[in-house]
């Protein structure tokens, strides 16, 4: 089963270069405005526990504060050690005021709780 939520953000509040980070059901999610358009991808490295929105935006490459890991906003891809897998990456649309990020979790999800021992 998978459970979407979507986020939306003023773009007023996301100027060009800039990151800003949400969180969506426990999961955090670092938005970020590049000359090429918005991008939403998982705001926590997957090197390290370290925020994303924290470090740096270089183009559509994210930096990490901790260690200097980086990755492609557009794809989540790893740019650079000392990471080594991906980041993942969330569907935004945007319209003339707002950036509305889709974050998708495919996780089974249980359709009843566990039954009590």
């Amino acid at each position: 089963m998978e459970n979407r939520t979507t986020i939306s953000i003023p773009l007023a509040e996301l100027a060009e270069g800039h990151m800003v980070s949400r969180s969506v059901d426990g999961r955090e999610i670092m938005v970020c405005r590049t000359k090429g358009g918005v991008f939403a991808v998982d705001d926590i490295c997957s090197h390290a526990y370290a925020r994303l929105s924290e470090g740096r935006l270089r183009g559509f490459r994210a930096i990490c504060p901790l260690h200097g890991a980086a990755f492609d906003v557009r794809t989540g891809a790893v740019l650079g050690a000392p990471a080594t897998r991906p980041i993942e990456c969330f569907a935004v649309t945007c319209d003339a005021t707002h950036a509305t990020v889709t974050v998708t979790d495919s996780r089974a999800i249980p359709q009843s709780p566990p039954a009590m021992p």
